[in-house]
């Protein structure tokens, strides 16, 4: 199987419906080489058949194997920035909510033992790049957790993530405000619990 092939069967999906979603990812699992040619066509980003990489891509990651994203967490943490199709940004967003919160996990994990500071430095700055340019709430969400947690590291991040949610994103949409007042709650707890 090659990378026509994958592009094909990205092609042939209608829309991001689950059946579609895990039909397609199963093709990438029965042979994971395929995976390395996803993540390349993830970050085509002048493609629009990115989008539908970045959607199977977050589905292996959400469902089956978060860990096969560590041999290309170098390509994969320094080109989200370059993601430009809001429905490419969603996924990517919610794989760096699943590295962070793998990264900050009690149990033994392989994010945490290769996720280098590098590779942190680069979802920490898109981060913060998407909570101040116009994105959808969810990207907004996974975005606002995936910082908090390398907030409890980098003393710097929490007071600027505190910052830019009582400046901009409580006076957003509901859910914006929601997941806000949520994330303020936890970094005050966390800044409690260090005094």
């Amino acid at each position: 199987m090659s990378i026509l092939y994958l592009t094909e069967q990205l092609n042939n999906m209608e829309n991001p419906k689950r059946e579609n979603r895990q039909r397609v990812a199963n093709v990438i699992l029965e042979n994971k080489k395929l995976f390395k040619d996803l993540v390349s066509i993830t970050f085509d980003v002048e493609n629009k058949v990115s989008i539908k990489a970045a959607w199977i891509l977050e589905w292996i990651c959400t469902h089956h194997h978060l860990n096969w994203i560590i041999p290309h967490l170098d390509e994969f943490t320094e080109k989200i920035s370059k993601v430009t199709f809001d429905s490419a940004t969603r996924p990517c967003a919610k794989i760096c909510e699943h590295i962070a919160t793998a990264y900050y996990s009690k149990k033994e994990n392989h994010i945490k033992k290769n996720l280098t500071v590098q590779q942190i430095d680069n979802i920490v700055e898109t981060g913060f790049d998407w909570l101040i340019t116009p994105q959808k709430i969810a990207v907004r969400a996974y975005t606002m957790n995936a910082l908090y947690f390398f907030g409890l590291e980098k003393d710097w991040i929490h007071p600027e993530l505190k910052h830019l949610i009582e400046t901009k994103i409580i006076h957003e949409s509901k859910g914006c405000k929601a997941r806000g007042k949520f994330i303020l709650e936890l970094i005050e707890k966390h800044k409690k619990s260090t005094l």
